[in-house]
């Protein structure tokens, strides 16, 4: 598929991972549907894509409410008059062990609160803004292409139960709707980052940073554009369907 003129969908398009898909695949001459809860954050990114000469428009949406997203597909499809590549980024963190225990006492597990709130953005929100992105697609009649982003996480990391569970979930439907809508002229991939250079991981202290980067066999963390990189990459690649690519330098957790 060729970017230019091409309509860009990207939840989580407010901070990290979202903002710079969305500047790099703006460079490309993609018109980006940014989506985000935070109001503010999706300027800030949409002023980042300006430059390009592009058109980009911004959506407060949370991608965990089924209205929310039919809504913002809609809008999208009506504003642009196209839908044809649908990113799924927006995640959210609540780290925990399942039960933490000191001298043979439990003194704490894993929320269900907390369990839930990761399953309904980082699972749910991908199982809505796929079907979603489908519907559109096929009315439209065109040719599309659905990006999900999980994780290395996917196959089991300390503390993060609930993170993991939902990041293989999205592995899984991933694999799904690659044979399922094949039919329909859809593909769908994912992409797993490993340690990438976002906002949370830059508020960590540079002793903790060194660590990680010392676990990754290429020497260092990943960076927000290599991923927007790789989404090109599938994008552009018509013969790509099905898979998830770990973008991770190496690591295996």
């Amino acid at each position: 598929m060729e970017l230019s003129g091409k309509t860009v969908l990207i939840t989580g398009a407010g901070r990290g991972l979202g903002a710079a898909m969305a500047v790099g695949l703006a460079e490309k001459g993609a018109n980006i549907a940014l989506v985000d809860v935070d109001a503010d954050k999706l300027e800030e990114t949409r002023s980042r894509c300006a430059p390009s000469g592009i058109e980009a428009r911004s959506y407060a949406a949370n991608v965990a409410s089924e209205d929310e997203v039919a809504g913002v597909y809609e809008r999208t499809v009506r504003d642009f008059g196209s839908l044809d590549v649908s990113i799924a980024n927006a995640g959210i963190l609540r780290d925990a062990l399942l039960v933490k225990a000191r001298d043979g006492e439990v003194v704490d597990k894993l929320s269900l609160g907390d369990w839930q709130a990761v399953i309904d953005v980082n699972l749910t929100g991908v199982f809505l803004c796929g079907r979603e992105a489908a519907a559109q697609m096929i009315r439209l009649g065109n040719r599309g292409c659905i990006i999900n982003i999980s994780s290395i996480s996917r196959h089991g990391n300390f503390g993060q139960s609930n993170y993991s569970a939902a990041k293989a979930g999205v592995a899984a439907l991933t694999v799904v709707w690659a044979k399922e809508l094949a039919r329909h002229g859809i593909r769908a991939n994912a992409i797993a980052p490993g340690f990438i250079k976002t906002e949370i991981l830059e508020a960590m202290k540079p002793e903790i940073l060194e660590k990680m980067a010392a676990s990754i066999p290429v020497g260092r963390i990943g960076r927000p554009e290599e991923i927007a990189h790789a989404a090109a990459y599938i994008i552009e690649n018509d013969y790509v369907n099905g898979r998830v690519i770990e973008i991770d330098g190496g690591q295996r957790l």
